[in-house]
């Protein structure tokens, strides 16, 4: 009897300690989020739906279904949505906010996923997106390392459309704000495609507003190669010209089928980066020996060459060292439009 007592004892104390904690990130998440919201939208209402954990692990029917890296499939009151998860640690709920804030914001945009809501019960935020059917951009244009095989090869027409929607979206929050924001994170495993293709910007942890009256701001450091830019390795500083750099990148993977932290198929030098690689031989290469070869399956003539050559052009006026050499992603998109227009 008395075993059974303190047993129940216990498991009471365990769920007022839960429940303690639950109540504690609340309020600790709830304040950033809101003084965020406050600082970054200017006193607009931007409707953020609350959820439980307990509803979001039934909902992802205990987190089972993993769509890569911190993202998870499940259903919401009939509607599929995206949840992502973080680890549980106080470090992450800052870049998680921001996250949720910057989507927000930019939710407007029919090239960026939209955020849903959130729970802040648990230490870091959990997220909840709008469901992208298609998957990850990424997915669609590399060659797997282990089946040696792309899950479903992408046209060229697909490709230069998605390039230029993404454009808009990065020229959108460059422009649309009091102040400039730098997405920082670039990448084209952070672009999602919904049911019919259409391209997604996601993963806006780490970006940045300009300060008033300032043309740079102190980026996000970190070693790792996605996150560099010349500029941020010599100067710890960044500006929209940064996010232009990493466009370029994804530029440059579009054309060429290769991960540009993983390059297989065209450098030979250890070690050889992907822009490092088209920067060196781009003006001495056949167009057909650098492009990705699915790209050139059943297609081939004048206009498709010249779109590729206009492509491989701007994708290394984006990426040269001197931000001051690149465009704006205005012009990008300019550009990207003026490209299509070729209809091969």
């Amino acid at each position: 009897m008395r075993s059974w007592f303190r047993d129940s004892v216990f498991r009471m104390s365990k769920k007022d300690e839960e429940r303690e904690k639950r109540e504690r990130a609340f309020f600790e998440n709830g304040s950033k989020l809101l003084e965020k919201l406050i600082v970054s939208c200017n006193g607009k209402s931007i409707p953020i739906r609350s959820f439980s954990a307990q509803e979001l692990q039934q909902a992802t029917n205990n987190y089972n279904k993993r769509y890569g890296m911190r993202w998870y499939g499940g259903s919401l009151e009939g509607r599929m949505v995206f949840v992502k998860r973080f680890p549980e640690n106080e470090s992450f709920a800052e870049f998680v906010i921001n996250d949720l804030v910057i989507s927000a914001q930019m939710s407007a945009h029919s090239n960026v996923l939209k955020p849903i809501g959130c729970c802040l019960e648990t230490t870091s935020p959990i997220l909840v997106y709008e469901f992208a059917a298609n998957g990850f951009l990424a997915d669609q244009i590399f060659v797997y390392h282990i089946t040696q095989q792309q899950n479903q090869p992408m046209v060229w027409e697909r490709r230069l459309k998605i390039a230029r929607q993404i454009a808009h979206a990065i020229s959108y929050l460059h422009a649309a704000f009091s102040r400039p924001v730098i997405h920082m994170y670039i990448d084209i495993k952070n672009i999602l495609l919904d049911e019919h293709d259409v391209p997604k910007l996601s993963n806006f942890y780490f970006s940045v507003s300009i300060p008033e009256g300032e043309t740079d701001v102190e980026g996000f450091q970190n070693r790792h190669p996605m996150f560099r830019t010349p500029e941020l390795e010599a100067t710890g500083k960044v500006n929209e010209k940064t996010d232009v750099y990493k466009f370029g990148v994804v530029l440059l993977e579009l054309l060429t089928g290769e991960d540009s932290d993983n390059i297989t198929r065209l450098a030979n030098d250890e070690g050889s980066s992907l822009v490092a690689y088209m920067h060196n031989r781009a003006q001495v290469c056949c167009i057909n020996e650098i492009v990705d070869p699915a790209i050139l399956v059943g297609e081939g003539d004048a206009s498709l060459e010249q779109q590729l050559q206009s492509v491989v052009d701007l994708a290394l006026t984006c990426t040269e060292d001197d931000p001051e050499r690149r465009p704006t992603m205005v012009d990008v998109t300019k550009e990207l439009r003026r490209i299509e227009s070729l209809v091969p």
